[in-house]
């Protein structure tokens, strides 16, 4: 049986597994291993074997359309009968893949020669049986059979070389000839210049390379929708998220970069506890959409999205966390991430996965090196912004390239610059600073390829080809979060490289000051305990940008360039309220999702007055104040009538993160309490919005940094004299100390922080500030509570970390760019008072 299946011409899809790539090549195997082991069909044919069950998610099998393979002894059988092997040979002897002219010559005199060869007569028939036999089984006539023709390479998808997108795919294939025709352009694929320049890059033998086939039954996502997922972040390789794209139609134009698809998240350890768990959802612009044609000799065409579609999300929950729970599944089985492409069936209203590969970039990074870009000068000229792909920085002379006819121009050193990137130009790519397109999501196959060859770039700008000019010296910078940005000119960045292989954190917790969600996920490799604040005033600023007053009062409003603005952000949003929460809690429980299970204190809200008046619809709302440091600010603001139903908003948010998403990492902090009558109130109204599982002082005695409890811990600010010289009443009320630094030493020294003439007064280590810490340690310790303090004086200041240490401070919250430095010299203070 083994000998037949080396010989053999066709193998169906529950014939094959992932060990017979030397047969069917990597992207068959994987469609085989899925549908032996994962899918309906499997669960059946095993009798009920739980094999084709998932343990974690009972009941839920995955799909995948049906099909068969021409294998890699079809490919060499139509070599061999060709006389091909001889005249390929002969055409790439002296081949120089860096010379990009002669690999355009001799790529296309290669495809030529297969292209012009003809199907042997044992071979052309075998496909045809197969074919019709496909449409018996999937109970179609061959005129109504649509399928899709893949090429699957004996050396692709494989652990350690993904071979994305080096040869082609064809879609909407009807009939024999046309299945003939596409077969041999597969075949003819295995030597596009971007494969054979791949090839050689990776150290292996053309002609050690065969070519098998997928012909499988196409699902109607022409009429529905599709997109690429992976089983963790593809910038930082955070692995416990699903990160996944989608757009309308066929999935070319996600793959292909040509337009900015959906992007979701979802979070991968309270997934397989039975929670919700869609940490963030952001919409893409969808312009365009790639379906079936109806008339004409192409199998597809373009079509503008409407409107309604663009400014809507492609997938809803149920659907984003079916596709979530489907990766999971497949990464279990694998045992490794994953990358993976799915479609929406819109006739049959069914979800399937059409090709899974391992993921190879980040699955080979050090997970004990961590190096770090950081822009010097972060105040340049920014001539663009787009998507972030990778996390370094680079720069040289923009290289505007309009089409395949211009890459023997494009020199190395260079940042291409163009609408999309074309597969076809792997050869440029690996020779390029850095790489800026209009188009593109960050799990298009340019994305894919800048990764693995370790090249940033900032896709989907819009309009990069006007902004920039050709020639010009520019940088790019995809080291800031998911935003990458393109400065004009030569600016200065530093690259920092840490080893972190035998690294023993000290004793006391050093957690980190957070703020965008965005970096959380490169943030969290850094050595820490979590986050001892995160302030969701980025959130609010950054990413919703509107007071929640204009939205809660929205119908009412009479200003129509506010309502504009409104209408703009709040695309894919019919409840203009639903926005700010769902806003809130997707930029909160990234946060918590990136330091999970370690604790997250999220801070809520502490704009003052003049800062919420600078958000849209702001000005309507808020009073002109004197001194905002010492006005309506913090814990006031909550249980007012003016802001109470705003502030509801907050609380629904940290609800749905804790008891909708599962992220039961997520504590809750009161900023600018001033006394224990205010913090009562606060208590009530929190309760009175729905949160109510508080943590009892019993749990809280046991609870350790990392336990996961379902019942949430409300802290107070320690920021205000009163909060230390009531502490026993503040005690009685809240379940921890967060000593804020800033605000504590102006009041204590009876300072306006933002007034320059008295600034330099102001010092965190004065005597009076340093008698009220140790006011408040031993005491909050007598009522069995922590302490801990946010902010950077322990790191720019030893002696002020050792005066803590000694104090018996619990946590030290620092700023991520010098968490490390803290954490070494901390563990310096701990050994020298011989803890």
């Amino acid at each position: 049986m083994t000998q037949d299946r080396d010989k053999a011409f066709i193998l169906w899809f529950d014939e094959v597994s992932k060990g017979d790539v030397h047969l069917v090549g990597g992207k068959n195997a994987n469609l085989g291993e899925m549908y032996q082991n994962l899918t309906r069909a499997s669960h059946e044919a095993s009798a009920g074997d739980a094999k084709a069950e998932s343990p974690v998610f009972k009941g839920e099998q995955i799909n995948v359309p049906y099909g068969f393979a021409v294998t890699a002894a079809a490919y060499a059988h139509f070599v061999k009968e060709n006389g091909l092997d001889k005249k390929i040979r002969e055409i790439l002897e002296g081949l120089d893949t860096h010379n990009i002219k002669q690999l355009e010559e001799k790529g296309q005199k290669v495809r030529q020669v297969i292209l012009e060869a003809d199907f042997p007569t044992d071979l052309r028939q075998e496909i045809k049986l197969a074919f019709e036999e496909l449409g018996k089984k999937l109970k179609l006539a061959s005129a109504d059979l649509d399928v899709a023709v893949r090429s699957s390479a004996t050396a692709e998808d494989l652990p350690d070389a993904s071979f994305a997108g080096q040869q082609e795919s064809y879609l909407n294939v009807r009939g024999e000839y046309e299945l003939l025709e596409c077969i041999k352009k597969a075949f003819a694929s295995l030597f596009t210049n971007r494969a054979m320049s791949y090839r050689v890059d990776q150290k292996f033998d053309h002609f050690d390379v065969k070519l098998s086939v997928a012909v499988q039954k196409m699902a109607r996502s022409d009429r529905g929708a599709s997109g690429v997922m992976f089983t963790l972040d593809t910038e930082s390789g955070f692995k416990d998220m699903v990160l996944i794209n989608a757009s309308w139609g066929l999935g070319e134009f996600v793959v292909k970069g040509v337009v900015t698809p959906d992007e979701y998240k979802v979070f991968k350890p309270t997934l397989r506890k039975g929670f919700k768990a869609v940490i963030s959802k952001r919409l893409g612009s969808k312009e365009k959409k790639l379906i079936y044609a109806t008339e004409g000799t192409q199998a597809t065409k373009e079509l503008p999205v409407s409107d309604v579609d663009r400014h809507r999300f492609v997938l809803n929950n149920e659907q984003i966390l079916k596709l979530a729970k489907w990766a999971v599944i497949i990464e279990d089985h694998y045992q490794r991430p994953m990358d993976i492409e799915w479609a929406f069936d819109g006739d049959r209203q069914e979800l399937f996965i059409v090709q899974a590969r391992p993921e190879t970039v980040q699955a080979r990074k050090s997970s004990t090196m961590l190096e770090e870009f950081s822009m010097i000068d972060k105040n340049g000229k920014i001539l663009v912004t787009g998507a972030a792909v990778g996390a370094k920085i680079g720069q040289g002379k923009a290289h505007f390239i309009k089409d395949a006819t211009q890459i023997s121009e494009f020199k190395k050193g260079e940042v291409l610059v163009t609408e999309i990137t074309d597969p076809d130009w792997e050869p440029i790519m690996k020779i390029a600073s850095a790489i800026v397109t209009n188009s593109g999501g960050r799990t298009s196959h340019a994305a894919i390829v800048s990764r693995e060859l370790g090249i940033p770039a900032v896709v989907g700008c819009g309009h990069a080809t006007e902004a920039i000019k050709d020639g010009q010296e520019i940088t790019v910078s995809c080291a800031e979060g998911e935003l990458g940005k393109v400065y004009e000119g030569l600016l200065k960045f530093t690259v920092n490289r840490h080893d972190l292989t035998d690294f023993v954190p000290p004793k006391i917790d050093i957690k980190m000051i957070a703020a965008d969600p965005e970096l959380a996920f490169n943030h969290c490799a850094l050595p820490n305990k979590g986050v001892g604040l995160a302030r969701v005033e980025f959130v609010i600023s950054n990413f919703i940008k509107i007071h929640p007053n204009a939205l809660i009062d929205y119908e009412k409003l009479t200003d129509l360039e506010v309502k504009k603005q409104i209408d703009e952000l709040t695309a894919g949003y019919p409840d203009k309220v639903q926005y700010y929460s769902d806003k809130f809690a997707y930029g909160v429980a990234q946060l918590c999702a990136a330091f999970y299970p370690y604790d997250v204190l999220l801070r809520f809200s502490d704009f003052k007055t003049n800062e919420y008046a600078n958000l849209i619809g702001g000005k309507l709302y808020e009073p002109l104040e004197e001194n905002p440091m010492l006005g309506w600010r913090g814990a006031s603001r909550y249980y007012d009538p003016k802001f109470s139903e705003a502030f509801a908003l907050e609380v629904k948010a940290a609800k749905k993160v804790r008891e909708e998403m599962g992220l039961w990492n997520l504590s809750l902090m009161i900023p600018f309490c001033r006394t224990p009558e205010e913090g009562k109130k606060v208590v009530e109204t929190i309760v009175s919005h729905g949160l109510t599982n508080r943590i009892s002082r019993e749990q809280l005695k046991k609870k350790k940094n990392g336990d996961l409890v379902e019942q949430y811990e409300l802290w107070v600010m320690a920021e205000i004299p009163s909060n230390i010289l009531q502490v026993d009443e503040f005690a009685d009320i809240f379940d921890g100390f967060s000593i804020g630094s800033n605000d504590l030493t102006q009041l204590t020294l009876g300072l306006d922080r933002d007034g320059k003439a008295v600034a330099h007064i102001g010092n965190e280590r004065s005597p009076a500030v340093r008698k009220l810490i140790q006011m408040l340690i031993p005491a909050a310790h007598a009522k069995d509570l922590k302490v801990g303090i946010c902010g950077q004086g322990p790191s720019d200041f030893p002696d002020f970390g050792e005066f803590l240490v000694k104090e018996g401070i619990d946590s030290i919250s620092i700023n991520p760019d010098t968490v490390l430095k803290a954490n070494l010299q901390i563990k310096e203070v701990e050994k020298n008072m011989g803890k």
